[in-house]
């Protein structure tokens, strides 16, 4: 990508699938019949939470670090962007420091620490990225940005590649949305693939970051609340809107209490462990934005680092 403020081309995500294909996992896609019944559509999870490190952010981590010639790189995260920065960049020789708030789930801290990472706490998730952008000034690293960023978007569109080939006839994606990165990737593979595939987005009632940004054709920066850690950046970028603007069909909310009983039903049916932010893609399908789906629908499970605390709790309700 010669201008690497442009959004990637379908061209750019297969060229991310190849540099990461021996990192990334191909993740199962599988039909789940306790929801299909329940919803009355064919339903099949794409389970990113198998990944090596339990989430999707692996794929356009792994994918822009390997164009960074820097031999350190800086990241604000809530936890999982900060996991795949740090685990990437110990596989390709980089040191990595990690900015994270105090409220970040301690088993996502522990598992960047033990990936080589360096982490730096701050008191407010707005703190982070000027505590980032110093951390970079002072030391001459290199910022990986953890959704708008054309590598990282290139990188999560391997997703959607592996969603059109795993379920051909796929009528509609649904994705969580946090900044944007991972929806903007595959509605960009899917689109370009299979046209008619509809894209719908999902966000928790306490972060509706990208529905107001393409509500007031900006992005909008807001408190964002949410049991769903990993869907509460104050804002979506410029690039993640603009692609959302030009391939997503639809975005709507979901309460965290919907999410939480969205585990449980994953737990339940599928005997998986998600993250609330892996989770409130299947609960999309309770809202009444569900039954404009079609047939054939693929709820992308995006992780699984779901602390023990809150996975007991959940369990046992």
């Amino acid at each position: 990508m010669k201008d690497q403020r442009l959004l990637p081309s379908l061209k750019d995500i297969q060229a991310a699938q190849e540099r990461i294909k021996n990192v990334a996992v191909k993740t199962p896609l599988l039909e789940s019949p306790g929801l299909s019944h329940r919803f009355g559509r064919k339903v099949f999870l794409k389970l990113e939470c198998f990944q090596p490190i339990r989430v999707f952010k692996i794929r356009g981590a792994y994918n822009k670090i390997s164009h960074v010639k820097e031999d350190k790189v800086v990241a604000l995260s809530s936890g999982n962007h900060g996991l795949a920065v740090a685990y990437s960049s110990r596989l390709l020789g980089k040191k990595a420091t990690i900015v994270v708030p105090e409220t970040a789930v301690k088993e996502k801290v522990n598992s960047i620490i033990e990936y080589g990472g360096e982490v730096v706490k701050v008191k407010a998730l707005s703190e982070r990225e000027p505590t980032a952008n110093r951390i970079v000034k002072e030391t001459g690293a290199a910022m990986v940005h953890p959704f708008n960023d054309p590598l990282m978007i290139a990188g999560n569109g391997t997703c959607g590649l592996e969603i059109v080939e795993q379920c051909p006839d796929v009528d509609s994606v649904v994705v969580p949305i946090g900044g944007g990165g991972l929806i903007s990737g595959i509605s960009i593979a899917v689109k370009s693939l299979k046209p008619s595939v509809k894209i719908y987005g999902v966000e928790p009632e306490g972060a509706p970051k990208m529905k107001e940004a393409l509500r007031l054709g900006r992005p909008v920066s807001m408190d964002s609340k949410s049991i769903a850690d990993g869907l509460i950046p104050p804002s979506v970028g410029d690039l993640t809107l603009e692609c959302c603007r030009k391939n997503v069909d639809g975005v709507e909310t979901v309460s965290d209490q919907m999410i939480l009983s969205a585990m449980k039903t994953l737990i339940k049916e599928v005997h998986i462990f998600p993250e609330p932010s892996g989770a409130a893609s299947t609960a999309f399908l309770e809202t009444s934005a569900g039954d404009r789906l079609g047939e054939n629908v693929v709820v992308v499970v995006s992780g699984g680092n779901v602390s023990l605390e809150l996975l007991s709790k959940v369990i046992s309700q």
